[in-house]
This record gives structure tokens, sequence and C-alpha cells, in this order.
């Protein structure tokens, strides 16, 4: 069953009701685009989800629905949660907005962020939630909330959730190159191809893995021209550039009061070395007092880099119960 309802824009808005939870896609000229996840009640607490480079929103709609479901179950029933999933700035239908202008970096992905809360008259999150570079912007998030960067009614989230993002500067010797390998040579492709299947044996031919060749293939989308990209590649460079540079080392070791880092290692991910797992469980093993903010760490057995897909049972039994102790 589809609604169809208009915002203070005139825009469309549709509603998909789907039981027990209904999704919600929708997009709009002056901020991000986002899909959200919610029962039918009325909702008391929000989670914030943002995926990675070269991913969108919908790449999280699964894993975000089951966690909705496991809070709700966790949980007493005057409590409802709502899962908002993000399209980043360049990525999914949020490429399409040319308001979004550069730099395109990771401060100003977090700030859209802020601008979408505000925009939409919403409450601060609760709970944010990134993935990869996703990670990032989220602790970018929360270093500007702390700052006062927002304005003085923002409200920091309770707990950020920081799944296999290097905290600090990401140096290139340490790195396979893969990421720098594949932007490369998506530069070196013309803006459209003939199709999906197309595309993955390209990519294959180069050396790529078929799981990775095939979800490039799965970012795109139909054109008049053929398939072309759902996101905007020079703007998702200069992101993962930004990306690299930035450092967020302060934030964890002096983490805003009341707020908890935690930070999901995959056991598997090829990008951590040895002195930055020791730096965190240090950091995570200190003494705090019960209203400091705090570090946690966690391995998340059995997974790569892309935890939602590798491992996302292990990934439910690792945030639920901590999300749910916050009500």
């Amino acid at each position: 069953m589809a609604t169809i309802t208009r915002n203070k824009a005139g825009l469309k808005l549709v509603n998909r009701l789907i039981n027990p939870i209904h999704f919600r896609s929708t997009r709009l000229i002056e901020t991000l685009a986002f899909d959200e996840i919610r029962s039918e009640k009325p909702y008391n607490y929000t989670a914030l989800v943002l995926h990675g480079l070269l991913g969108s929103a919908r790449n999280w709609r699964s894993f975000s629905r089951i966690l909705a479901s496991s809070l709700s179950a966790s949980t007493p029933s005057s409590v409802e949660w709502r899962m908002v999933l993000a399209d980043l700035r360049n990525h999914g239908k949020s490429a399409e907005l040319k308001e979004l202008i550069a730099p395109h970096d990771i401060p100003n992905a977090a700030n859209d962020l802020a601008n979408l809360v505000k925009s939409e008259g919403w409450n601060w999150p609760d709970v944010v939630i990134g993935h990869s570079m996703g990670g990032k912007v989220a602790l970018q998030y929360a270093q500007s909330c702390a700052r006062g960067d927002y304005g003085d009614s923002v409200k920091l989230p309770k707990q950020l959730w920081v799944l296999d993002s290097v905290p600090g500067t990401v140096n290139p010797e340490f790195s396979d190159g893969e990421v720098e390998k594949v932007l490369k040579t998506l530069q070196g492709l013309p803006s459209s191809v003939p199709s999906r299947k197309w595309l993955v044996n390209h990519m294959m031919t180069l050396g790529f893995s078929k799981s990775l060749s095939d979800w490039i293939g799965s970012n795109l989308k139909k054109s008049e021209e053929g398939e072309t990209w759902a996101f905007n590649l020079e703007g998702a460079v200069a992101m993962f550039n930004s990306y690299r540079k930035t450092d967020y080392w302060p934030l964890l070791e002096n983490p805003p009061e009341g707020m908890e880092i935690a930070i999901v290692r995959a056991e598997n991910s090829d990008r951590w070395d040895a002195d930055v797992v020791q730096r965190l469980e240090n950091l995570a093993s200190r003494e705090v007092d019960e209203a400091g903010g705090k570090v946690s760490v966690f391995v998340l057995p059995k997974s790569g880099h892309w935890v939602h897909v590798d491992n996302p049972k292990g990934l439910l039994e690792i945030v639920t119960p901590k999300i749910s102790s916050l009500v």
C-alpha cells in the first residue's frame, strides 16, 4: 500500500507501508536524500545510518530493517525506533542535488546531516552509525556537534558507531591501493557503459575480483545512452581524498561528555595495522567516570570490510544490546 502526501516544497512524498515496518524514500531540493524505516507507531528514538564510499542508503536497508525489528523486540513496547538512512553528497539520489557544492569533503558531508535534521524539523539523532567513509563522517558530525558548529539547539548523539573505519589519517603506503585503483579505473571509463554485464567483465579482465566487480556494477543506473553511474565520481574522489587526510584521534582521546564512541573492527579487514589496534585498545581500557565520554572497541568475527554483508548476525549481536541500553 502507498500513500502520497506533499511536503512544504510541494514535492511528492511516497510512503510505502511494509508490515510491521514501513519504508519511506524521499528526496528534497535543499538537503540530502534519505530512506526512513520505522513502525507505524510514533517513534521516540532515532538512529542515523551512513554508508561508505561509492555506496548509498539502499546498501543498508536490509540490515537496518533487521536492526529496527531487533530493537523493537529488546525494548519496552512503549519505545519505537526509527532508522534514517542518508545518501551522502555525491552518492545515491543526493548525487543529483546541485545545491551541495564543493568542497566535497568530510566536514561538509557532516554539515549536510545537520542541515537535513534542521530542514525536516526532527529531533537530533540518538545514535549515529557510519560504515567506512561514513564512519569518518559520523566522527566529524559528533566533533562539530560538540563544538557547537550546528547551533545552540544541537544535541550530541548518545552513541556513535564507527564500522571498520580507521579514525586517523590513512597513509597510502600502508594500503594495497585497491580503492585508488578502482577510482582510477572508473575515471578512465566513458560516462556511460553498454551494460552492467559489460562493466563486470571489464573489471574482472583488469584483475578485480568478481565480488568487487559485481558491487561496482550495482552502482549503475539506466540512461538514454546506456548505463551510467549512480554517484558523482569526481565528487566521490574528492571525498575519498578528504577521508584519507582527516584525523579524529583527538576526538577519541577526549570524547564528549555523555557520549560513547564504539569502534567495530572486522576480524579479516586489511585496513588496520598493529599500532592503530593497540592505540584503540589503550583508549578503551582507560578508567572513565560514569558521566564522561568513553571509547569501546569490538571485533566482528568472520568478516571483512563489508561488515553488514559478511556477518550481519554478528554485527547485530554487537550493536543491539548496546543501543537497547539507552532506553
